[in-house]
C-alpha cells in the first residue's frame, strides 16, 4: 500500500467544505467512536485522506438513512480496504418482521407491537423499517376488505401514529425548522413516516395537519420562517400542481422541495421551477436536503 504524501492530504476546513459534515461530529467520531483516524501535522491539526473522505461520506449515508452511530463501528470493522452502504434484511427477513408485525396487528397486541417496533428501528435502518416494513402491512391492511381488517387497520395506525411522532419530537427542538405537509389530502402516518424519514441532528421537521391548503402555506412560511418546505404529492406532478408550485415558490423565502417515491417521472414537467427532488427511498434524499439548507445545492 503506498503512503500518502502530504499533497495527497487534506486539513479539516477542507474535509468540511468536501462532505458538509459539522467539524464537532468529525472529532466525535474520531475521539469517541474511533471510526475515523487522520493523521497529524507536528503542529498536531488533522490531515485526512482521500480513503478517509469517502469513509465519512459512507458514515454520513448510513446515519442519514437511520442507523445508529454506535452500530457504524461493527460495519467498518469487517470490512478492511472498501465500505459499502449495507444491504439491509434479505427478502426472507423482511416478509419474517412483516409477518409479525402483522400477527400482533391481528391480535392487538400492543405489548408485542412495541417491543418489534423498538427491535427493527435497533437492528436496521429507518428507512427500510419504515417503506419495507412497517407501511407495507399498513397498506396492505387498509386496502383490505375481509371481517375485522378496518379494526386491525385502526389499531396499527394509532399506535405507529403514536411511536412516529415521538421519534419526531425528539428532534432538537432549537434546530432549525422544516416544515413537511401533504399535497391535498394525505394520511397522517404517510406524512409522518416522511418527516422521520428527514429528520437529522441539524435541524427538526415540523409536520403540518393533513389537508393543508397549498394557497395559504406562504402566510405559513412568512410567520413561522421555516429553513425549507418540503411538499408530499400524491403521485406525479400534473401540470396544473406544476403551475401552483411555481407561483408558491416565487411566494415563499425558504428553498422548496418535494418529496415522494418516483418523482424521477415529474422531472420534465418541474424544468424551470427552482425546487429540490427528494426521493424517499435514496439514502441520499437526508443529504440533498442538508447541501439545500446549507446554499451547497444548485436550484
Amino acid at each position: 500500500m503506498t503512503e500518502a504524501t502530504s499533497t495527497d492530504l487534506l486539513p479539516m476546513r477542507d474535509v468540511v467544505n468536501l462532505t458538509g459534515i459539522n467539524p464537532v461530529t468529525l472529532r466525535a467520531w474520531e475521539r469517541r467512536h474511533g471510526l475515523i483516524r487522520p493523521q497529524r501535522t507536528e503542529g498536531g491539526h488533522r490531515l485526512y485522506t482521500a480513503q478517509d473522505v469517502q469513509r465519512i461520506r459512507d458514515i454520513l449515508r448510513w446515519t442519514g438513512s437511520g442507523l445508529p452511530i454506535s452500530k457504524v463501528g461493527e460495519l467498518l470493522a469487517r470490512r478492511s480496504d472498501e465500505v459499502s452502504l449495507p444491504s439491509g434484511p434479505n427478502a426472507d427477513s423482511i416478509e419474517h418482521w412483516r409477518a409479525v408485525v402483522l400477527q400482533a396487528t391481528k391480535a392487538f397486541d400492543r405489548q408485542a407491537l412495541e417491543g418489534i417496533h423498538g427491535q427493527l428501528f435497533t437492528l436496521y435502518p429507518k428507512a427500510m423499517v419504515l417503506l419495507d416494513v412497517l407501511m407495507p402491512v399498513w397498506r396492505s391492511l387498509l386496502s383490505g376488505n375481509s371481517f375485522g381488517q378496518r379494526s386491525q387497520w385502526l389499531f396499527l395506525d394509532t399506535f405507529l401514529r403514536a411511536r412516529l411522532l415521538l421519534r419526531l419530537q425528539l428532534n432538537q427542538l432549537d434546530a432549525p425548522c422544516v416544515l413537511l405537509t401533504g399535497i391535498e389530502e394525505s394520511a397522517e402516518l404517510e406524512l409522518l413516516s416522511k418527516g422521520l424519514l428527514l429528520t437529522s441532528e441539524r435541524w427538526r421537521i415540523e409536520v403540518l395537519g393533513s389537508g393543508q391548503p397549498l394557497e395559504e402555506l406562504p402566510l405559513l412560511c412568512a410567520t413561522l420562517k421555516p429553513a425549507a418546505l418540503v411538499l408530499a404529492p400524491q403521485g406525479p406532478v400534473n401540470a396544473a400542481l406544476a403551475k401552483k408550485l411555481c407561483s408558491l415558490q416565487m411566494d415563499i423565502a425558504c428553498p422548496l422541495a418535494l418529496i415522494g417515491d418516483g418523482l424521477a417521472d415529474s422531472v420534465a414537467i418541474l424544468h424551470d421551477i427552482p425546487l429540490v427532488l427528494l426521493d424517499e427511498r435514496n439514502v441520499g434524499a437526508n443529504l440533498k436536503l442538508d447541501a439545500l439548507l446549507r446554499g451547497a445545492l444548485e436550484l
